[in-house]
Parts: C-alpha cells; structure tokens; sequence
C-alpha cells in the first residue's frame, strides 16, 4: 500500500503581486482538486501578514503528486505566474503519522 502525501507550501509575495497571485489561486485549487489523486488542497492566508500564504495539499501518493507537479495547470499558474511573484517559497514534502491508539 503508498502512503498519501502533504504538502505544506509557504508562499511569502512580494506587496505588488498579492492581487495577481489571488487572482490564480481559484483556479489553482479547483484544477488541482480535480486531478485524480488530489485528496484536498487549502489555501490559508496569515491574519497577520497578507503577504504570506501557506497551500496545505492532500495526494493519495507520490505519484499522484508527482502528476500533480508535471500538470498544465500547475506549470502555467505556479511556474510562469505565482513564482516569479515569490520573495521566498518553501515547500515541505510530509506524511501522515497514526496516532491514533490502539
């Protein structure tokens, strides 16, 4: 069995492109939902910082991930558009633990 994978994406932009990376963002997040392995994708803005964004991503595995970062959608939006924007861009790749008990 894979195990799903997170991601937790910190965005900081820099003041002049927050407007255009809000504009992408719909769209980023619908396309991405709609990719076969996407189990979720949330953005969250800091309450006190509207220049940084943190992008919570969901995939059932690395491969779906991996579809996920070869898509259009991803290329056009996050690559051309919303990177060029970036003043720092970190990305950690997770994976859930169990902590339920047993």
């Amino acid at each position: 069995m894979t195990a799903p994978v997170v991601i937790v994406a910190h965005w900081h932009v820099e003041p002049a492109g927050v407007d255009a990376v809000l504009a992408c963002l719909p769209e980023l997040a619908a396309a991405s939902l709609n990719e076969p392995g996407c189990l979720g994708y949330e953005v969250l803005r800091d309450a006190d910082d509207p220049t940084h964004f943190v992008l919570v991503e969901r995939y059932a595995d690395r491969a779906a991930l991996d579809a996920h970062l070869g898509s259009v959608h991803y290329h056009r939006l996050v690559v051309e558009r919303i990177r060029p924007l970036l003043t720092d861009r970190r990305v950690s790749t997770m994976q859930p633990v169990d902590v339920s008990s047993t």
